[in-house]
């Protein structure tokens, strides 16, 4: 489906009937990494996966898109549905997104996975990093997405996982210079939403990889410990809806459960 929104055009799917959940992509993916977790659980929900800003089929807004942009573009698909909260899925990025949605709109939120994310911001030699990974997209798009994918898999993954990671490449490929930019422009300048996580009282969890090459799993463990959220840990990379997707989907299963229990 596609909303008009601020002038461009953003493409969100629905599928199922039930409780809805809002499903939020990372960083050079789109919607459709969804695909399996949204085929397991759209028998019982109303499952709605969005294309974030620059991604996907949804359109660029600016140089910079903040992670308060692309909320406020998840709010506008979630008016349009007339959903006034959901369960919030974020992967990476996503979970950025998820945690300024409920920055900024605290009732529209009754539970949060974060998927291989955090509340930190970027550190100081994260931002350096990022401010590297722009330099070398400018001069070539394509060898940049290549090379930040596959290392989002554990190293012993890389091979197993071979078509799945040649399938994000080419799906990243069709992503428009401007989109990366403005992502991770907007990844840089996040804000520390730790406060947000701790004060948000509906239910919550962190999914990590134990060998995330990208988001240290040491960090997501001492967050959960100093934040008091649960944490399930995977044997696997930044990937774990591919890399351990059968404990994944239980997990998520066993989440969703509990969320449910006390609704």
């Amino acid at each position: 489906m596609i909303l008009t929104y601020k002038g461009i055009k953003i493409n969100y799917n629905t599928f199922g009937k039930g409780s809805p959940i809002i499903f939020l992509h990372g960083f050079l993916e789109n919607s459709s990494m969804w695909k399996d977790t949204i085929n397991h659980l759209s028998t019982s929900y109303h499952c709605i996966s969005i294309d974030l800003l620059g991604h996907g089929q949804t359109e660029c807004i600016g140089y910079i898109h903040t992670m308060e942009d692309m909320a406020q573009a998840v709010k506008a698909v979630m008016d349009d549905l007339n959903i006034s909260n959901a369960i919030f899925i974020g992967h990476s990025m996503g979970g950025y997104v998820a945690l300024a949605c409920i920055d900024l709109f605290p009732d529209m939120t009754s539970g949060l996975v974060l998927l291989n994310s955090t509340s930190l911001p970027d550190s100081k030699e994260r931002k350096t990093n990022r401010d590297r990974a722009i330099t070398i997209v400018k001069n070539n798009p394509n060898a940049y997405t290549s090379m930040a994918i596959a290392n989002l898999f554990a190293k012993e993954n890389q091979q197993r996982f071979a078509n799945e990671i040649n399938t994000i490449k080419v799906l990243a490929s069709k992503i428009p210079l401007q989109g990366i930019i403005s992502a991770l422009e907007g990844m840089k300048i996040r804000k520390d939403r730790t406060s947000v996580l701790t004060n948000f009282k509906g239910p919550k969890i962190i999914f990590a990889g134990k060998k995330d090459p990208v988001l240290l799993y040491e960090q997501n463990k001492t967050e959960a410990e100093l934040y008091k959220i649960n944490l399930v840990s995977f044997d696997g990379g930044h990937m774990s809806y591919l890399e351990n997707k059968d404990e994944y989907l239980t997990e998520l299963d066993n989440f969703l459960s509990s969320v449910n229990s006390k609704t």
